[in-house]
């Protein structure tokens, strides 16, 4: 997502339709989310190659070891 694009989602909420205004929100909110996401799991597979435990790698997402398992673990 593009700064503008999130700006023109806050900017939104100030303007004279407030159904808009959510559906602008939402937008954003969805495609900031698939973004951070993405760098999320970009930054797991980092930290397993560079050696770090899942241990390790669910404190910082504060999260369970099980569930960053799960979630980005090889079966």
């Amino acid at each position: 997502m593009d700064d503008r694009t999130l700006r023109t989602a806050i900017a939104a909420a100030d303007g004279d339709d407030p159904y808009r205004a959510l559906r602008d929100i939402r937008h954003a909110r969805i495609e900031l989310t698939r973004e951070l996401d993405r760098a999320e799991a970009i930054a797991v597979r980092r930290a397993r190659a560079a050696g770090a435990s899942w241990q390790l790698i669910a404190l910082a997402l504060e999260v369970s070891k099980q569930a960053v398992h799960k979630r980005y673990g090889r079966g």
